[in-house]
């Protein structure tokens, strides 16, 4: 009687182990969860990082802009091809190759 009451709790504590062991690992808050969640939040900070750089030289360009004459000229004239008074411009146009 006291063997079959030992194997009933050992194979009831083995199944318990087993049950929680597959909800650490397979659970909806388990192991690989985690692991995932972590790689997502990686790639987000990573993405985040790359976003704020470029807000940070949008932001610069921006400063100089507003605060300087030279760099409003530059990108008037590389933009929008103006010309200052008194400049000649030239166009040279290549050649269309012959077939």
């Amino acid at each position: 009687m006291y063997n079959a009451a030992m194997k009933v709790l050992a194979t009831s504590l083995f199944l318990l182990l087993l049950l929680l062991q597959a909800q650490l690992w397979f659970g909806s808050h388990g192991v690989f969860q985690l692991w995932s969640l972590q790689r997502t939040t990686d790639d987000l900070r990573i993405n985040n990082n790359k976003l704020t750089h470029r807000n940070e030289q949008l932001h610069a360009e921006v400063q100089e802009l507003r605060q300087g004459k030279e760099a409003l000229e530059e990108r008037a004239r590389s933009h929008l091809g103006f010309i200052k008074d008194g400049e000649t411009f030239y166009r040279i146009v290549p050649e269309k190759p012959q077939n």
